[in-house]
């Protein structure tokens, strides 16, 4: 293999010292092959990273030429196949090694330090044209692919760069998914809060509703009970009135005549009870002088005075020490068929109760006033007793009967006595 010069070279300058002299044949062993010969750097092909090329032994040597190296037009550096601050395995120095760069005008300083600067033969170390020249932008590296990260060794040519590994802050991500998963959690709980305090308010409408429509039914219901009451209490009842009648009723003795008494308004000042009945019962005992009467009832025995008398309206006015309940006189004028019970103790037998209906509000033919009519059956012992509507109320004092007729009974009205006694 050939070195790519040619070994005769033209005449030139003066050779270096020691040079062999033209014509004269030595053996190549002793140059090429003898170890304690120093040789001069061997030619370069030119090509970056190719062997170094030395003659063929046999041939004979002649001058050193010098080192070839392409024209220095391109920006790229020839001695690197990188950028000149780029360093590295198969990247060449950015300037030949000291000694070898030309100290001044073209092919000197090739060779060691003392090598004589040798011009090149015209035309025989002129490279082929393009020959050493690296095809433009084949050996400048892509802006930032050729250049290693910090801290990293370089990437030898046609290997990719190393990848770098981070080691991730572990403790940073723990923590970041912790919190993660807290707001995660905080933010369901606030959406299950926000549901139930929903369903909670639906919950109190819906209550509210249903109290609303509990208490319109509850009046309801107590608006019908009320009126239940009232047509009970208007219901006719001869049972409940005597109940709670006969106990203000009394069988009245005066002297040898008999009759009926009973109890009425509020107690007298020494907290004795006033009484209606008739005149014409006391009426003996009270032209006589008597004033003294009794009131029976079942065994007892009850004093009595008699206090007033209106012989008019055939009334008179009784008191005694006892304390009893007093009726209660109705403020209202009595009607046609109104139910009436009749309270009395008919000839002496006490405790008598009759029924009928109001059979007119008439003029009184025999006195003043005005009388009651009704049908429930009296009799002799019946006078001064109370007749009685269906509110448990006093309309009337029973009077009298007609003769020779069934069904035909007479009261003085209840405000005729209460005017004209004031004790009602």
């Amino acid at each position: 293999m050939t070195s790519g010069y040619d070994p005769y070279p033209a005449p030139g300058p003066e050779p270096y010292p020691g040079a062999p002299v033209p014509g004269q044949r030595q053996p190549t062993e002793d140059l090429h092959n003898d170890p304690t010969v120093a040789h001069p750097a061997q030619p370069w092909s030119g090509v970056p990273g190719s062997p170094q090329v030395e003659p063929t032994v046999g041939i004979r040597p002649g001058p050193l030429p010098p080192r070839l190296e392409p024209p220095r037009t391109d920006p790229v550096p020839i001695s690197g196949h990188g950028p000149a601050s780029v360093s590295g395995p198969g990247y060449g120095p950015a300037s030949p090694p000291p000694g070898y760069g030309p100290a001044s005008g073209p092919g000197a300083g090739y060779g060691p330090p003392g090598y004589p600067s040798l011009p090149p033969t015209p035309g025989s170390l002129s490279p082929t044209p393009g020959s050493l020249s690296p095809t433009p932008g084949s050996l400048s590296p892509m802006p930032g692919s050729l250049s290693p990260m910090p801290g990293s060794f370089p990437a030898s040519p046609g290997q990719p760069a190393p990848r770098v590994r981070r080691r991730l802050a572990w403790p940073g991500v723990t923590a970041l998914l912790l919190v993660l998963a807290l707001a995660g959690a905080v933010g369901f709980q606030a959406y299950q809060v926000d549901r139930l305090t929903g369903r909670l308010a639906e919950t109190d409408r819906r209550l509210a509703d249903a109290q609303r429509a509990d208490g319109a039914r509850l009046d309801g219901i107590e608006g019908r009970a009320l009126d239940l009451e009232n047509r009970a209490g208007q219901v006719f009842n001869p049972e409940a009135i005597s109940s709670a009648v006969l106990p203000s009723v009394f069988r009245v003795r005066a002297g040898q005549f008999t009759g009926t008494a009973f109890a009425v308004g509020k107690p007298t000042g020494n907290g004795g009870t006033n009484l209606f009945t008739n005149f014409h019962v006391v009426e003996e005992l009270w032209d006589g002088g008597g004033r003294q009467v009794f009131l029976e009832r079942t065994d007892q025995r009850f004093p009595a005075t008699i206090v007033k008398v209106d012989k008019a309206n055939d009334i008179a006015q009784l008191s005694t020490d006892g304390t009893f309940t007093g009726l209660v006189a109705a403020p209202e004028v009595v009607k046609s068929g109104q139910q009436i019970v009749v309270v009395g103790a008919p000839l002496g037998l006490e405790d008598s109760v009759t029924t009928g209906v109001v059979s007119a509000f008439r003029d009184n033919e025999d006195g003043p006033g005005k009388v009651i009519q009704f049908d429930a059956p009296i009799n002799p012992g019946n006078s001064g007793g109370p007749v009685i509507n269906g509110a448990k109320q006093v309309v009337g004092i029973a009077t009298a009967k007609a003769r020779d007729a069934e069904g035909i009974g007479l009261a003085v009205p209840i405000a005729t006595a209460c005017d004209g006694f004031k004790i009602c």
